[in-house]
């Protein structure tokens, strides 16, 4: 095996496992004896796991302030917050919850002791100056399988509509001192957020398998989070209360943000951003209704282009891989992982573009908007009018 040039951006302390949450009240005293507690709108504080929270941390002598993020954070949601908490010396910032509660909670602990504005810092908009820090640490708590958002840089915002966008505030100095994931979380998700945020990983998984930036490391554990998604989603979203699911799931997930944090995404996630800024189009539903699309266009650009290219081998891998058909050659094993990608999208009920209000004619712009990080790590460059055609295939 040929080794290629790699570099590692920093991690988490990672804690996994069934039971992991009891340990997160003396792992937050570690950081003194105020926290600040993001969590999302309701769901977390209705389930059997927040008394048992808010006592662990009073037992530890751990006072706290809570905050709630109400669907998916904005560049004012944080400011207002930032504005709000500096006064009050938080010592570690614990986000609980989806991707939207931990993008929210990372932003929010680095700015906390700067007290800048994050339209600072945020990536495409404003004067993109560098962040210096410091932040304030930040635990990482998630409630679902999807995002990786624990194990990441970046956090997430939105101004939605049409002058949208949907972009990142990113810096290595925003990882989550601690991720906690504990697959008993995962136990109380709908089987609606099941679908998107388990479509959402292994959209990842995929993408930084096949990234031009993609290397041997990242791939063994991109290898191993489609396996874990393979054998757990299905299951999961059939049945919530399946443990080895559950655990699968949460470690794919958990996976997927280690990778994309080190090499990168593609096109679905390209094509994501700019859909979730001008639609009301939830981000993992975006990226579980275009990957099988996205996936064969890429496909065909590459056999068109660059027949010998070695991600069309990689593509095959995970044919083969996610189709449970290992004796396939290469086009049967492409045909099947495209073929297992929609049979996902169907099985787990993942609506087309046009529910949320995409026309075709809107096409033009989202493509105008698509060409971001994550579009440069794609594995072969599209152009417009294939980005389109994706869109297209997902547009009844």
């Amino acid at each position: 095996m040929q080794i290629s040039d790699f570099s590692l951006s920093r991690l988490p302390r990672i804690e996994f496992g069934a039971g992991a949450r009891v340990r997160l009240p003396a792992i937050a005293r570690t950081y003194g004896a105020t926290a600040l507690l993001v969590t999302g709108a309701g769901a977390l504080q209705h389930s059997p796991f927040w008394d048992a929270l808010l006592g662990g941390l009073k037992m530890q002598g751990i006072s706290w302030r809570h905050l709630a993020i109400p669907g998916e954070p904005s560049p004012q949601m944080v400011d207002e917050a930032v504005r709000a908490l500096r006064s009050e010396s938080i010592d570690v910032v614990v986000g609980i919850g989806g991707g939207s509660a931990l993008d929210a909670a990372k932003a929010i602990a680095g700015l906390l002791k700067t007290g800048d504005s994050v339209m600072d810092h945020l990536e495409g908009v404003g004067p993109e100056r560098p962040y210096a820090g410091p932040a304030t640490p930040f635990i990482a708590v998630p409630t679902t399988a999807g995002t990786g958002s624990e194990a990441t840089k970046n956090a997430v915002l939105s101004v939605r509509g049409k002058e949208g966008f949907k972009k990142s505030f990113r810096d290595e100095k925003l990882v989550a001192e601690v991720a906690l994931v504990d697959p008993d979380l995962l136990a109380t998700c709908p089987s609606g957020v099941i679908a998107a945020n388990g479509m959402d990983a292994l959209t990842q998984l995929l993408e930084s398998y096949v990234s031009n930036r993609a290397a041997p490391l990242t791939d063994s554990l991109a290898w191993g989070g489609m396996k874990a998604a393979r054998d757990g989603l299905l299951a999961f979203y059939a049945d919530a209360g399946d443990t080895d699911a559950r655990k699968r799931m949460a470690y794919a997930a958990l996976v997927s943000g280690i990778t994309l944090a080190q090499v990168g995404l593609g096109s679905v996630h390209g094509l994501a951003a700019p859909l979730g800024a001008f639609f009301p189009i939830p981000h993992g539903i975006a990226c579980g209704t275009l990957v099988a699309a996205a996936t064969r266009i890429n496909i065909e650009a590459l056999r068109a282009r660059q027949a010998n290219h070695p991600v069309l081998e990689k593509y095959a891998q995970v044919g083969r891989l996610l189709s449970r058909q290992g004796h396939l050659g290469q086009v049967e094993a492409h045909a099947a992982l495209i073929e297992t990608l929609e049979s996902w999208t169907q099985a787990l009920r993942l609506p087309a573009l046009s529910r949320f209000g995409v026309r075709h004619d809107d096409i033009p712009r989202i493509v105008a908007n698509s060409r971001g990080s994550s579009m440069k790590t794609n594995p072969v460059e599209l152009g417009d009018a294939e980005i389109a055609e994706v869109l297209a295939a997902r547009i009844e």
